[in-house]
């Protein structure tokens, strides 16, 4: 496993993120199972762990916390910690994607704070992230609560998820941001552009859906894999439609190609592609999976040469691919 800086703070250049295991993809996992696969992932040299306190179920809302915190507690001085707030599930609306409600005002952050410290088993989040913006609170006025928040030794850094450069500026400029969270991968290159003032003022990336929601894998031929039963946002997901694994076949065959030369899987390219092109960027995907857990975790030891980095951009560039899963609706909470 190699390593890498977000901010200040050492990670593995691939997370697991652990939203899958209890939300969007089905019915949550077997407990036990999940709690026995995060313990292999940090024997295979994982230190980075992402969760939200709102991953569950209408039964069990932070059901993720809590399996994390289990999950963790033997290992916890060996790795890192993000969880999120300041979003809530619309369980009521009748989707099957739901959407969410944003509260980020001082008070219920701190409410959030201490609720995620109770339930994931420590006293520190390594880095806590803004999960979306909340539209009735200033992202100055979050970093003031997360100034508060560092000095109160709650939380270590701080980050913001699905952002745009003005808001990172802002945020940076009351309290130094560790990293942002956003959307990245082969069919989401849209966040691409905020990789300079990540740079220029020592900002993480942290990259979530790397492999488009399993779609770079190329392991599905269609959604008959996903269970219709109103659980798993992959039924909605734009990706996944026959006509859409029809548009995305060169991509897959370029990939599978280059998995080939490399003794590797289209997966690990995927992640390969970008961990080699940006040094302050972590993906974090997410599996219910031993032997995918592995898989994905091994994408740290494939080097792509300049040469490769430059072909795959190159291609990418010139291939109509098709829409993917962008994320859900975010109302502001009512006050």
């Amino acid at each position: 496993m190699r390593y890498r800086k977000l901010g200040d703070i050492e990670v593995s250049a691939v997370g697991l993120g652990c939203m899958g295991m209890t939300h969007a993809y089905g019915k949550p996992a077997d407990e036990q199972q999940m709690i026995d696969l995060i313990g292999d992932a940090v024997a295979l040299g994982c230190t980075l762990f992402d969760t939200a306190e709102c991953y569950g179920t209408p039964a069990n809302p932070h059901e993720n916390e809590e399996l994390v915190g289990r999950a963790l507690e033997p290992y916890r001085d060996q790795v890192r910690i993000s969880t999120k707030f300041g979003l809530a599930f619309d369980w009521d609306d009748g989707k099957i994607n739901h959407s969410v409600i944003a509260d980020s005002s001082p008070e219920a952050i701190l409410r959030s704070i201490d609720g995620s410290l109770k339930r994931l088993k420590t006293d520190r989040v390594d880095i806590y992230f803004q999960h979306r913006q909340d539209p009735n609170t200033p992202v100055e006025e979050v970093a003031e609560v997360m100034k508060d928040l560092i000095a109160a030794g709650k939380i270590l850094g701080w980050g913001l998820s699905e952002v745009d450069e003005d808001t990172i500026r802002r945020a940076h400029a009351v309290c130094p941001v560790t990293a942002i969270q956003n959307r990245y991968s082969m069919m989401a290159r849209w966040h691409a552009d905020l990789f300079p003032v990540c740079q220029e003022l020592g900002i993480g990336f942290m990259a979530f859906s790397p492999l488009a929601n399993g779609f770079l894998s190329g392991k599905y031929a269609d959604k008959s894999a996903f269970e219709d039963n109103g659980e798993d946002y992959r039924i909605e997901m734009p990706q996944f439609s026959e006509e859409a694994i029809a548009q995305n076949a060169a991509l897959l065959e370029m990939l599978r190609d280059m998995a080939n030369e490399h003794h590797a899987t289209p997966a690990q390219i995927s992640l390969a592609w970008m961990i080699c092109k940006q040094p302050h960027l972590a993906p974090i995907p997410g599996t219910r999976k031993r032997h995918r857990l592995a898989e994905n975790l091994g994408a740290a030891d494939i080097i792509l040469s300049e040469a490769e980095l430059a072909e795959i951009d190159s291609a990418l560039e010139s291939m109509e691919l098709s829409g993917v899963y962008g994320g859900t609706e975010v109302k502001a909470a009512q006050r």
